[in-house]
């Protein structure tokens, strides 16, 4: 049994954190000896000990911060992990040498003067994966370790909840409101494609000049600001199709919770959803900040029933075959055994 210790010093939200919380629950269900050092939210942290596992807190603060990195020695001495296994930049960078296979997990392109230390990195795209060797990373340092989406089936929420009519095409948007995911482009290009609802799930700086832009655009009618949402599974059984409208998107999680929950997918030819969708056949792709573009494609799926059904059925089979909780599980389980070894 290889021990186990992750670090994740994220966001209380976040595509990367809610993996993170994902991976770690499901590698305990399958029997995985670990231990989990995260900030201390307390959402986080019930969730985790729920699962029991065990979890210990440290600020991963700023510069000024002198406790992290002694307690996160102090905890490594203590349990004498096999593997270390570090999230994104901070906990990489705060992770001491020792007596352990230190792995880092990537979620995107990262400046890797954090990663220096590290014996071995885990990319979550192939494109990542590519990028860091062509960083100097050896080939054999360097796996590609998909995510899994949530996998609880959603119960589809009534419409009226929202104030969204029954009769109506409804898409979904998710993700931190920021410049990166591109939904000032969403609104644009919604407002070209009439009588389609949106429901946008997130939160972040861009709200209030979102909200306004919706104003501007005279959309307020159609369009529903949920703020940050963690049933997501239920509001993809509620709506017709996805959207990602992203500007940059190294993966794409939530191309792969649509598919998860059998719902066709309208996404921007960034990164990962590139990576992920062959186009036309298990999702639509269209060029990343093109407004016209976006509301051609919102106007062509919510318009198109068969279209719908045939890409739902072949990404959902895309999904099955390569990201399922069981078998990403099961691929980093051999993985950390293997390195450990």
């Amino acid at each position: 049994m290889t021990r186990l210790l992750q670090v994740m010093a994220g966001a209380e939200h976040g595509g990367a954190e809610a993996f993170f919380e994902r991976l770690a629950i499901a590698l305990q269900r399958a029997g995985q000896e670990q231990r989990v050092v995260i900030r201390p939210y307390a959402a986080r942290v019930a969730a985790l000990r729920r699962a029991g596992i065990a979890v210990d807190t440290l600020p991963f603060g700023g510069w000024l911060d002198f406790k992290t990195k002694s307690g996160l020695k102090k905890i490594i001495a203590e349990y004498q992990p096999k593997a270390v296994l570090t999230w994104m930049n901070r906990a990489t960078r705060l992770c001491p040498r020792g007596d352990f296979v230190h792995v880092a997990r990537l979620g995107g392109y990262y400046d890797l003067k954090h990663y220096r230390g590290c014996d071995h990195l885990v990319a979550n795209t192939r494109g990542i994966a590519d990028y860091l060797v062509a960083q100097g990373w050896a080939r054999e340092c360097v796996h590609y370790l998909p995510n899994f989406p949530q996998t609880e089936i959603g119960k589809t929420l009534p419409r009226a909840q929202f104030l969204t009519p029954e009769n109506v095409k409804l898409a979904l948007a998710l993700g931190r409101l920021h410049p990166a995911k591109g939904f000032d482009v969403l609104l644009d290009a919604l407002a070209k494609a009439p009588g389609i609802f949106l429901w946008l799930a997130g939160d972040g700086p861009e709200r209030g000049a979102l909200e306004q832009r919706a104003q501007n655009l005279g959309l307020l009618d159609r369009v529903r600001f949920l703020g940050w949402r963690d049933d997501a599974p239920s509001l993809l059984a509620s709506c017709d199709f996805l959207v990602s409208s992203s500007r940059r998107e190294p993966l794409g999680n939530t191309v792969i919770e649509a598919w998860a929950a059998r719902k066709p997918v309208l996404a921007t030819d960034t990164d990962g959803p590139s990576e992920l969708i062959a186009p036309g056949e298990t999702g639509l792709l269209v060029p990343a900040g093109e407004v016209d573009a976006l509301a051609q494609g919102l106007t062509r799926l919510a318009s198109d029933a068969d279209l719908r059904a045939r890409l739902a059925h072949a990404g959902h089979a895309q999904y099955e075959a390569q990201f399922s909780a069981g078998r990403v599980v099961e691929a980093y389980r051999e993985f950390l055994a293997r390195v450990a070894a």
